[in-house]
């Protein structure tokens, strides 16, 4: 059983907010996604991607799916999500460059499996620790790959919003998923490139574990965005194993 929290924010430079969430109302899945194409572009392949995931994945999701079977059903909706975001852009001339990217996570009686496009993230969180579960599919994690740059570095370069995989630009935008364990109280946070390039893993972890008040901690990572100046859309999405 999960309990769970969001925020999402337009930050300080930019007009609109393309970002995306959606939460089950069961709070077994969750969905963040972060739109690119234009100011009309990106608010639709996030909206349309994070819905269209949500419906097709509930269509088939059952309660007692193993993690492999939530796998399969998590890169179905994926593959859905794909398909409805070309739809549009072939049906608009004015969306034709829209694409999004997506991260979400489903949980089962142990854990969650977690699934992602582009360079939105998703983190789990213990009392000790933050792990990053998944990798980027952009031109800088490329250059960390190969050594060219650091992690922290990667964080400030300049072609940092360069993605390699996004739902609607790629016809077989193929997932990666994830099979994630967790301890009882501990946390995943999912989350757009507008929080990750602003506020540290460390600070991430010190506001979810050991800040004043767990109900406010997004609150306080937004807030460390914006003294960051918050250049992009900020979108976070935490959620608890009770």
């Amino acid at each position: 059983m999960m309990k769970t929290w969001a925020i999402t924010d337009t930050g300080l430079v930019r007009k609109e907010n393309q970002d995306t969430y959606r939460i089950s109302e069961s709070n077994r899945v969750c969905v963040v996604c972060d739109g690119m194409g234009g100011a009309a572009g990106g608010w639709v392949a996030s909206n349309l991607a994070a819905e269209t995931y949500l419906s097709e994945l509930e269509k088939v999701l059952k309660e007692d799916m193993t993690p492999e079977q939530l796998r399969e059903a998590s890169a179905y909706a994926v593959a859905m999500a794909n398909h409805a975001v070309e739809k549009r852009a072939e049906a608009d001339a004015e969306l034709s460059n829209m694409g999004t990217t997506l991260v979400s996570a489903i949980s089962y009686s142990d854990g969650v499996v977690i699934s992602n496009v582009g360079d939105s993230r998703a983190y789990y969180v213990t009392e000790t620790e933050i792990i990053r579960v998944t990798k980027d599919h952009s031109l800088v994690e490329t250059m960390v790959d190969h050594g060219d740059i650091t992690a922290d570095e990667a964080r400030h370069h300049p072609s940092r919003n360069l993605i390699t995989r996004a739902l609607g630009r790629d016809t077989n935008a193929a997932c990666d998923s994830f099979i994630r364990p967790m301890e009882s109280g501990s946390y995943i946070l999912l989350c757009t490139d507008g929080l990750v390039n602003t506020v540290t893993d460390q600070e991430m972890l010190f506001e979810i574990i050991h800040g004043d008040n767990q109900e406010t901690c997004l609150k306080r990572l937004l807030e460390i965005a914006k003294n960051q100046g918050a250049p992009d859309n900020v979108t976070a999405v935490l959620m608890q194993k009770l």
